[in-house]
C-alpha cells in the first residue's frame, strides 16, 4: 500500500471489483470512515463467502445462510481478512453500499460521503493483531488523501439495525496504534 491513485484505488492492493457501488453525489467529499465486521458463514473465517457476496456471485447451495442472503447486493471498499491481507472492492471515488439507512452528527445516508472497511470477524471474538496492524496502515493511508473528520463503527451510524465491528474489537488500542505510528 503506497497511496492512493487518481481512479481511487490503492496502489499495491488486490482488486476484486463490486458492481455494488455507484457515483457520489455531486461535489460529495469523503470525510468519515466506517469499520465493520462480516464472516461468512457467520462464525467461521477463511472462505470465499464474504467476496463472492460483495460480487454477487454466492452460490446459495454452499451453505443454508447463504440462500437468506443471495439477493443482498452490498460491498465494502476495503476488507481487512483475519490474517491482515487487504483487498479492495470498490474504488474510494466511488459510494461503496456498506452502511445503508444510516446517519452521523446529523448527515444521513453515510454511504455518500464514508469509506467502508470491513473486518474478517465477528462480535464474539476478539480480531487479530494484523488486522489492526492493517486497518491502522490503510487509515493512515485514506487520511492523507481525504479529510477524514472520523472512524466511527456501523453500530455508531446504525444503532439501531447493527452491532459491528462488535464489543470485541479494541477501539482504545486501535486509537493508540493511529496516535502512536503518527508520531
Amino acid at each position: 500500500m503506497n497511496g492512493v491513485e487518481a481512479e481511487g484505488w490503492l496502489a499495491g492492493l488486490r482488486r476484486v471489483g463490486s458492481p455494488n457501488c455507484d457515483e457520489r453525489p455531486p461535489g460529495m467529499q469523503v470525510r468519515l470512515i466506517v469499520v465493520h465486521a462480516i464472516s461468512l458463514p457467520p462464525g467461521e473465517f477463511g472462505g470465499d463467502g464474504i467476496e463472492r457476496l460483495f460480487t454477487n456471485t454466492l452460490d446459495p447451495g454452499a451453505h443454508p445462510y447463504f440462500h437468506e442472503i443471495q439477493a443482498l447486493r452490498v460491498s465494502a471498499h476495503f476488507l481487512i481478512w483475519r490474517d491482515g491481507r487487504i483487498a479492495q472492492f470498490v474504488p474510494c471515488r466511488l459510494r461503496a453500499w456498506h452502511a445503508g439507512a444510516s446517519s452521523w452528527r446529523g448527515a444521513e445516508c453515510c454511504n455518500d460521503f464514508s469509506i467502508g472497511i470491513e473486518l474478517e470477524g465477528c462480535d464474539e471474538l476478539p480480531f487479530e493483531p494484523q488486522q489492526y496492524t492493517a486497518l491502522t496502515r490503510l487509515v493512515h493511508i485514506l487520511q492523507q488523501h481525504y479529510p477524514i473528520e472520523d472512524i466511527v463503527g456501523h453500530a455508531d451510524i446504525a444503532p439501531e439495525r447493527k452491532t459491528d465491528p462488535g464489543p470485541k474489537f479494541d477501539w482504545a488500542h486501535f486509537h493508540h496504534l493511529l496516535a502512536s505510528s503518527e508520531a
